[in-house]
Formats: structure tokens, C-alpha cells, sequence
């Protein structure tokens, strides 16, 4: 997946650390993937490959760039990573290094070397069901207005 984040690069934004109990002042930094044992999608991840599944296609890819850590400003993005977590907290963090767009998705997010947490906005995240259907409407938002960059992108004029 790839586009380009409209929304300006934050100064600050909101990331999720693999480990909880972060506090203001400490570093995130690039870490290998979590891995629950007996999950399919962990070990593949862990092996930096993608779990393919019949009539599926690939499910929740792997990063792209092990050696970085991504931010976001959208604060619920921010949180469903947290939620994936066991227990995860959500940061309000400072990047360190240049800020790259990320193209691995749709959503305004950045890579950079490393985060110093600034806040903590939220610990042991878990979704709601109503927060979990506002982020599948926005995905879903995300994904169509990528689709349509794409086609407008791929015609040529003239």
C-alpha cells in the first residue's frame, strides 16, 4: 500500500511502544516483533516474511523497515496499534531523526529513528466495539480515497 499523508509531519504525534510502562523521557526504538507462541501471523513476522491465507490474501503484513520506529497524528491509528499489544500504552512522543512518510498504509503516518516519549496519553489500551467500528470506517475512508489517487494517478492526459 502506498500514498502520501496528507496531513503535515508532527513535530509530536502519538505512537505505541512494544513494551508498557514507558514514561515520559524514555526512548522507543526499533525492536524485533512480539510473538505469541502458536500465532501463525507472529512467526511470520518474526521471520520479516508475510502469512498468506487462501481467500484472504496477505494478512497484517510485516514492516517494511525493522530498523525504525513509526509515528502517527492520528491519535486513533495510534491507538489500535496499542490495542494490539498485550496491554499496550499510547505515547504522545517527540521523533528523533528525519521524518519519512511511510507508505506501508493510508493513514498519515512517518518513520523515524527512534521516539522520546513526552506523555503518556493512555495505558493497557483495549478497543471499544464503537471504537472499533469508527476505525473500520475510517480505514475503509482511507483505503477508497488511496484507490482513487491511484486511478486519477494512472490516467494520462494528452
Amino acid at each position: 500500500m502506498s500514498s502520501t499523508p496528507a496531513a503535515p509531519p508532527p513535530a509530536r504525534g502519538s505512537t505505541t511502544a512494544a513494551s508498557p510502562a514507558c514514561g515520559p523521557g524514555d526512548l522507543i526504538e526499533p525492536h524485533p516483533p512480539a510473538v505469541v507462541d502458536g500465532c501463525a501471523i507472529c512467526e511470520a513476522r518474526a521471520a520479516g516474511r508475510d502469512l498468506e491465507v487462501p481467500g484472504l490474501g496477505v494478512v497484517d503484513p510485516a514492516t517494511r523497515h525493522p530498523d525504525r520506529v513509526y509515528v502517527t497524528s492520528d491519535r486513533e491509528y495510534a491507538r489500535y496499534y496499542a490495542s494490539r499489544t498485550s496491554l499496550g500504552d499510547l505515547y504522545q512522543v517527540e521523533p528523533i531523526g528525519g521524518l519519512q512518510p511511510s507508505t506501508e498504509d493510508h493513514w498519515p503516518t512517518w518513520k523515524c529513528e527512534a521516539a522520546r516519549v513526552v506523555a503518556v496519553v493512555s495505558r493497557a489500551v483495549r478497543l471499544t466495539y464503537r471504537q472499533r467500528r469508527m476505525l473500520l470506517n475510517k480505514w475503509e475512508r482511507y483505503d477508497e480515497a488511496a484507490a482513487l489517487a491511484r486511478l486519477v494517478g494512472g490516467r494520462q492526459t494528452g
